[in-house]
């Protein structure tokens, strides 16, 4: 809305360039958010009167007066990057000065017994999701938009599709939470059947397959593993649908169950695929298995995990213990 209440032609220009390329609803409201603010911090200077000076300006002023995290203000970047580029036709050109450095920091970890305590504070779906999380490795959103063709009892395997960076994977089904998931999808199947009575039932389908496909929207196979306890309405297409779980409620019930449980980390739902990484290089497991499993592109991401082991990376043990034994 610009500021008499009416739509905005130039972010109705932008919302079209991301969805010609195919950008996630989540992207596309992050961009838009950020483009907001940027043309709100000039006084509503329109975009094309303006360049690489105002930007660096505006994410100054992020960095400095908002003190936002490095993530938000390279998120921030981000967005008027793809302004400037795919709208406006304007390359901001070399913009390494401006972009934050992240801070490398050892992810937080939960114990085994940690883990016992947070699933015993959790029940319902929200119990099987952080089952998923911790037993798969998967990050919320994958887990989440996971769709009921993706789960294969049969080789106790899990297909993460167009996971972070856009790639397909593999991982493992745990055996122990098969018969609880199959329970699950037959109460999911359940209230698929009625939404179809109810004249509805249809499913989001990514990158046009609507069209090529135009009964995959209705089929069981499509159906999200974790779907809305409500339908709503698409705001993209405006036709009512049941999404998937919001990712809040799970955060919401994590942080309540770590209170419940008594654990004082600031850990989340992402800590449970840390977790589950760090246990698994704990048993023995291969690395290159372990990034595999995670998804990591590069195996320095995945090495940050051995830091965090009980005997550091290489399990090194420290010569302090036979220097006091000799003293004895």
């Amino acid at each position: 809305m610009n500021r008499h209440g009416k739509p905005s032609p130039f972010l109705a220009r932008v919302r079209a360039a991301i969805r010609l390329r195919h950008y996630s609803i989540r992207t596309e409201q992050a961009y838009l958010y950020w483009i907001r603010r940027f043309i709100r911090f000039h006084n509503r200077r329109h975009p094309e009167e303006m360049g690489a000076p105002e930007v660096e300006r505006f994410l100054s002023h992020l960095a400095v007066h908002d003190q936002v995290a490095a993530a938000t203000q390279n998120q921030a970047l981000n967005a008027l990057v793809f302004l400037y580029k795919a709208v406006l036709d304007r390359p901001l050109g070399d913009i390494d000065a401006i972009r934050a450095k992240r801070s490398q920091r050892l992810p937080v970890v939960l114990s085994k017994a940690e883990v016992r305590r947070l699933f015993r504070c959790l029940d319902g779906k929200q119990w099987l999701v952080a089952c998923v999380l911790y037993g798969s490795g998967l990050r919320l959103m994958e887990c989440l938009r996971l769709r009921v063709k993706d789960i294969d009892f049969e080789h106790r395997a899990i297909l993460v599709r167009d996971g972070k960076g856009g790639k397909d994977r593999v991982v493992t089904l745990p055996d122990e939470i098969t018969i609880p998931l199959r329970r699950h999808l037959q109460s999911v199947k359940n209230t698929h059947q009625k939404d179809l009575a109810d004249g509805y039932g249809e499913v989001y389908l990514p990158h046009a397959l609507a069209r090529k496909y135009p009964n995959a929207g209705v089929s069981w196979a499509w159906q999200y593993v974790f779907p809305s306890a409500r339908r709503s309405v698409d705001p993209r297409s405006s036709v009512t649908r049941r999404h998937h779980m919001d990712e809040s409620s799970v955060q919401k019930a994590i942080k309540q169950a770590l209170r419940r449980a008594g654990i004082d980390k600031p850990a989340s739902c992402h800590t449970l695929r840390h977790s589950f990484a760090t246990h698994l290089l704990e048993r023995g497991m291969d690395i290159r298995t372990v990034q595999e499993q995670l998804g990591h592109k590069d195996i320095r991401t995945t090495q940050v995990y051995t830091h965090v082991l009980k005997r550091g990376g290489n399990a090194v043990r420290s010569p302090l213990g036979d220097v006091l034994e000799d003293q004895k």
